[in-house]
């Protein structure tokens, strides 16, 4: 196989985008402050902001909560819980279909470019190898940015949620406002996005099919290698007498 090495530098720094968008991804996912709830009464939501997660909601109080070592009080929330709302639900789905439509893009990619400087196989599997990491990217920055615009339009429409009695959370925010995930999420979606785009413009160069040989490599099967010793001797290994060399002999 040919040297490819050289054609792949823009898809390493694409490998790196595609793994950080990832990883903002997993980030995101496993973040509280989706949405954060500014709250006037201090009566039990002590610090007066709660965060609204897409899968538990959490906020600091001293009268719900007894342990002063720990006052974060925290409830869990379930895709089959009847309050949960459409963006929260969705992104439970599609959040953790990013994160594995991610991986598997992050695998097929280094795959490809393992190909790509090992030389292990041939054109077909670099250039399938790279198309389908590419568009797993793009899939899974898809997946990501529907539930993220979704839970920040109901930040900007000023959405409630009817939480339970448990949950000691009141029945609207005095305001709310986006939350870091979202901007986390964002631009792990926008890496991936990138990277995406990055694998699926490689071009395998033209005329790349010629295997880089030794001289011996035209010998016969049965390993003689007169005959290519021959034939570089009587094409690039020609040379001609040292004269010097030879007065010395008739002394």
């Amino acid at each position: 196989m040919a040297y490819l090495a050289h054609t792949a530098h823009a898809q390493l720094v694409g490998l790196s985008l595609g793994s950080i968008g990832w990883i903002l991804t997993m980030v995101a996912i496993g973040m509280v402050e989706w949405r954060v709830w500014v709250v006037a009464d201090l009566s039990v939501v002590s610090s007066g902001l709660a965060w609204v997660g897409i899968w538990r909601v959490c906020f600091y109080s001293h009268t719900v909560v007894t342990s002063q070592r720990s006052p974060l009080y925290c409830q869990k929330m379930d895709i089959s819980d009847s309050f949960v709302p459409m963006e929260i639900a969705v992104a439970q789905v599609l959040m953790l279909l990013a994160l594995g439509l991610g991986l598997l893009a992050n695998a097929s990619t280094l795959y490809g470019l393992r190909n790509v400087f090992f030389g292990l196989d041939g054109r077909r599997a670099i250039r399938v190898a790279f198309t389908a990491g590419g568009l797993l990217h793009l899939l899974s920055s898809l997946c990501a940015l529907l539930p993220l615009s979704l839970n920040l339009h109901a930040v900007a429409t000023d959405q409630n949620i009817g939480f339970p009695e448990n949950f000691h959370m009141p029945p609207a925010p005095a305001r709310q406002d986006v939350g870091q995930a979202i901007g986390v999420g964002i631009t792990g979606a926008v890496l991936s996005v990138a990277g995406g785009v990055v694998f699926l413009c490689y071009r395998y160069p033209v005329g790349a099919h010629a295997r880089v040989e030794p001289w011996w490599a035209d010998a016969d099967s049965s390993g003689d290698l007169s005959a290519g010793r021959s034939r570089s001797s009587g094409s690039s290994l020609s040379g001609r007498d040292n004269l010097a060399y030879e007065s010395q002999e008739h002394v």
